[in-house]
Formats: C-alpha cells, sequence, structure tokens
C-alpha cells in the first residue's frame, strides 16, 4: 500500500525532530537566557507527538486493528505516550528538566525501531489467532501506558540518585571553597595570611567591615544554592513518586487483564511465561517502592535506589524477554 511506502519518510522525520528537540532542550538548560532553544524544542517535540499519533491512527483505519500488534508498533506507542506525558509535567510546572530527561529515552526507542528493525517488521502484517480478541486493546496498551510512566517516574530517580551525590559532594567541599575564596580574597587586597584572619575576624578590633560583607554575602549565596539544589532533589523525588503512583494501578489492572485474556485464549490464567513472571517481578519491585513511601514513610534516596532498579526491570520486561524468542509472548517480535 502508499501508505507502507511513506513508513520510512516517516521515521527519519520523526527522528529528526526528537533529536532536535532533544539538542535544543540541553542547550536551553545551559543557556536559559536564551528563549531561542527553549522554544524550538517545545515545537519540534509538539510536531513529533502530534505526527506520531496522526501515524498510528492512521494506521489503525488502515488496517482495522489497534496498532499494537508487534515490537514496531509498540515502541511507536510508546513513544507517544512518553511524549505526551512530559509535556503535560513540564506545562503543569514549566521546567525544561523533563524534555531533557524524557527525550533522549524516546530518542533511543525511535531510533531502534528505525535502525534495528528490519522493514518487514515495520509493515503491517495480519493478527495471529492469539491477538484476534478484543482484549488487545485493552490489555497492552494498559501495560504500555504503566510502562510509560514507570519509566517516567523510575528516570527521575535516576536523575535523584546522580543530583544528591552531587549535592552531598558540593556541602561537603563547602570548606575548601570557603578557603579558595579566603585566599583569592586575601591576594587581591595584598594582605598575609596573618592579616587576613585579623581583618576577617569578628572577634578582632581590627575587623574590616568590607572584608567582613564580603564574607557575608558569600555565606549568604552559598546558602541560597545550597537550599535550591535541595529543593530541585524533593522536586524530582516528589515528581518520581507521582508518575510511579500513577503507572503503578495500570500494571495492576494491564496484569489482570492479561489473566483473563490467557484464560480465554489459552485456557490458563497464569503460565510462568518469561513475560508474566518479569512482569510480576516489575509489579513486586514498584509495590515495594509505594510500601516504604506509603507505610515506611521514607523519602529519597532509598526509594530512589528501589525505582532506579525498577527502570532496568520495566525494560527487561518489555524489551529484554523479547530477545529470548521463547514463551507465549514471543510472536510478533523476535521469534
Amino acid at each position: 500500500m502508499l501508505f507502507d511506502n511513506y513508513c520510512n519518510f516517516f521515521n527519519n522525520i520523526l527522528f529528526l525532530c526528537i533529536f532536535l528537540s532533544t539538542i535544543c532542550y540541553w542547550f536551553s538548560l545551559g543557556i536559559k537566557d536564551v528563549k531561542f532553544f527553549d522554544n524550538l524544542a517545545k515545537i519540534t517535540s509538539r510536531f513529533a507527538t502530534l505526527s506520531l499519533f496522526i501515524f498510528l491512527l492512521i494506521r489503525w483505519v488502515n488496517y482495522g486493528y489497534f496498532p499494537l500488534s508487534n515490537l514496531y508498533e509498540s515502541l511507536l506507542f510508546l513513544s507517544c505516550i512518553l511524549l505526551f506525558i512530559y509535556q503535560v509535567f513540564e506545562y503543569k510546572t514549566q521546567s525544561a528538566v523533563f524534555g531533557c530527561i524524557v527525550l533522549p529515552i524516546v530518542l533511543f526507542m525511535n531510533g531502534f525501531a528505525e535502525l534495528t528493525l528490519p522493514l518487514e517488521m515495520q509493515k503491517a502484517s495480519a493478527l495471529v489467532p492469539a491477538l484476534q480478541s478484543n482484549w488487545l486493546m485493552m490489555h497492552v496498551s494498559l501495560m504500555m501506558l504503566s510502562y510509560a510512566m514507570l519509566i517516567f517516574g523510575s528516570a527521575f530517580s535516576i536523575v535523584y540518585l546522580g543530583a544528591d551525590f552531587i549535592v552531598k559532594y558540593f556541602i561537603h567541599t563547602a570548606a575548601e571553597r570557603y578557603y579558595k575564596y579566603q585566599e583569592y580574597l586575601r591576594k587581591t587586597l595584598n594582605l598575609t595570611r596573618e592579616q587576613y584572619l585579623v581583618l576577617s575576624s569578628t572577634k578582632s578590633p581590627f575587623a574590616s567591615p568590607y572584608i567582613m560583607n564580603l564574607d557575608a554575602i558569600y555565606h549568604k549565596e552559598e546558602t541560597i544554592i545550597i537550599d535550591a539544589r535541595r529543593k530541585f532533589l524533593s522536586n524530582l523525588d516528589n515528581w518520581s513518586y507521582r508518575a510511579i503512583s500513577l503507572g503503578f494501578p495500570f500494571l495492576t489492572i494491564g496484569i489482570i487483564a492479561g489473566a483473563v485474556w490467557a484464560n480465554e485464549a489459552w485456557g490458563s490464567y497464569w503460565s510462568w511465561d518469561p513475560k508474566e513472571t518479569w512482569a510480576l517481578i516489575t509489579w513486586l519491585i514498584f509495590a515495594a517502592y509505594l510500601h516504604v513511601r506509603l507505610i515506611v514513610g521514607w523519602t529519597g534516596k532509598e526509594p530512589a535506589i528501589l525505582a532506579s532498579a525498577g527502570f532496568f526491570v520495566v525494560w527487561i520486561c518489555y524489551l529484554g524477554v523479547n530477545f529470548l524468542g521463547q514463551g507465549l509472548h514471543s510472536y510478533g517480535w523476535f521469534s
């Protein structure tokens, strides 16, 4: 069909838009005074989201089934959800951090779908009997939505751990920075170390108001920087928690719907298929995360470690087990 001929062209345009948006988001984070990069990043990402949505919709209309029958379609669907979710969070918070974190993940998925998957796999084909069911839309779309929310939230936990290390290192080296500041000021004023200590001491009768004011400004700026970084850490923790809290119910309902569908298609609710096993492991990890957040009351580093582990488990569940080519979920993938 004519639609298939435009598939490769669409892939190239989509990859270019996401790549350009990723670069612009990183520039906008480093060059906050220049709005051009921020505006271009938002325009290209919104264009990518809209075009991806339209592409999936046309594919659905053309072939008569919900576009989630193989790895290529599920990657595009997951990319579309991730793009939409990050734009909602970005609109609510007016922060470019979401684009800086999510766009590289979407870029990886799009590159994998376009460059790694064979062309035959990118084309639509007749559904296998097991997929010819109304459960396809409910079960798979719920699982994709849960994957998107969990990947989104756990990615922020990984960033939290990195940022937490940087903040702690910044606080730990405060004394060293203050000493360097004192040495710079002392040399600028042509003072010996002893003279500087006398002039900067609050207990000295010869204390210099000029030096003491500069010291007060320095300590105030240090406090402002540390407070801002701690607030950023708190925001990362909160964003991660919100996303995972939304994704976990979808994962639960998706697994239950899959079990009902499995009983209808294969005569058993649970077969310990590799995909089912890893879905259960994913559920247990994020259940543990919510338990320590809600029941134990932990916040910060400990829950972030659990969520970070969940990030890799989700990818194993979604992509990793399909490389085995085994089990009841191997159709349409790498079998």
